[in-house]
């Protein structure tokens, strides 16, 4: 601060203050404030408008639906201009819907919540879960070279990887409780994870942490064929779900009339990008995974695997269930309040993707 006032002229190290403390004011109270400023556009109640007016932009991050869009042409026949951040991951879409520059984020189960209780209003518009889910799980838990852990039951007494903003931490909270062990018998180490997993991987392979969720795809694959030799090894959590996404939105885009008209029409176009997901593992493979992130095809095939075999159902009770689910796993441990799951979705959107997914047009696109 005395560095900051220095630079001002002789007497005006109060304005500069002032300034400085204003500031910090601003941006510590922009949640409310865009509540505030939702609540003067399109209410929440309103039927969707069915038309989206000249100019409107609807700025989204999601990598793997511009790549879908993109490739089959259909960002070149919406009535509306999409700029595509490359924003993923609950931290990171968080932060930018305070900040005021994404309209559209997708995230697992926690970030809308974690929004909600950072004091950002935002609602889910579209859900997708996967297909065969009695089957796969989204998430293994990783296991340091040294950690002498055999089975869950041996995560007692162990550091363990721990970020309550994602979806690792409902991974890590259920299965603690799965095979009883109290939080007080841990040490949860708070550690956002990256997209990649680089930050788990890293971070078990050096032997900062015994154990952490990571992603069951090349992740994990990635994870033994570096570090097995050592005796790094994986373990599949309890049976419980993990496998939801949402694509969520701050209520700020809900209450602009021409953004929600445009939220209509990509939520139609994004079931269809899941159910051309389904049937074109292999496309996805060679021209995203390999073509633009640079994999080795066996590794691209691993992640097209991971990314599809999805379902977007048509109606939200499960969807509704599933976050209710996650709600009253980390609310108690995260000394956040209890949510209502049903709140976080706005209904005027269900079966909008689903409907589209199961359509003939989906189905063969």
């Amino acid at each position: 601060m005395a560095r900051a006032a220095s630079r001002w002229p002789k007497g005006s190290a109060t304005l500069a203050a002032f300034v400085i403390v204003s500031i910090a004011l601003l941006f510590a109270f922009a949640p409310a404030r865009r509540a505030a400023e939702a609540k003067i556009g399109l209410s929440l109640a309103a039927p969707l408008p069915d038309r989206v007016p000249p100019g409107v932009v609807l700025r989204v991050g999601d990598p793997v639906t511009r790549w879908v869009f993109e490739h089959n042409g259909w960002d070149k026949k919406l009535p509306f201009r999409i700029e595509w951040a490359e924003i993923t991951g609950g931290p990171d879409v968080t932060e930018a819907f305070h900040a005021g520059v994404l309209d559209v984020g997708f995230g697992a189960s926690v970030p809308p919540i974690h929004a909600v209780w950072m004091g950002i209003p935002v609602r889910i518009i579209a859900f997708r879960e996967y297909a065969d889910r009695a089957r796969r799980q989204a998430y293994v838990i990783g296991i340091a070279p040294k950690a002498k852990i055999q089975s869950l039951a041996d995560l007692r007494g162990k550091r363990i990887a721990f970020s309550p903003s994602q979806v690792q931490a409902q991974v890590v909270i259920e299965t603690l409780k799965a095979v009883g062990i109290r939080r007080e018998e841990v040490t949860l180490v708070e550690l956002p994870s990256s997209i990649g997993g680089d930050v788990y991987s890293n971070a078990l392979a050096s032997g900062a942490i015994d154990a952490a969720p990571i992603r069951a795809d090349l992740v994990a694959q990635r994870y033994l064929r570096d570090f097995g030799a050592r005796g790094a090894r994986i373990l599949k959590h309890p049976p419980f779900r993990d496998d939801g996404g949402n694509i969520y939105v701050p209520e700020t885009a809900l209450a602009d009339p021409g953004k929600a008209a445009a939220l209509r029409i990509f939520v139609q176009y994004w079931g269809l990008g899941q159910a051309w997901i389904n049937t074109h593992p292999e496309e996805l493979a060679r021209g995203y995974y390999a073509g633009k992130r640079g994999l080795p095809m066996a590794d691209a095939r691993v992640m097209a695997a991971y990314t599809g075999n999805i379902s977007v159902p048509r109606t939200w009770a499960g969807a509704i269930a599933y976050q209710q689910a996650a709600i009253d796993t980390l609310g108690p441990e995260t000394k956040h309040p209890r949510l209502d799951a049903a709140t976080l979705f706005d209904r005027r959107f269900e079966g909008i993707a689903g409907d589209a997914a199961a359509s003939v047009q989906g189905n063969r696109s």
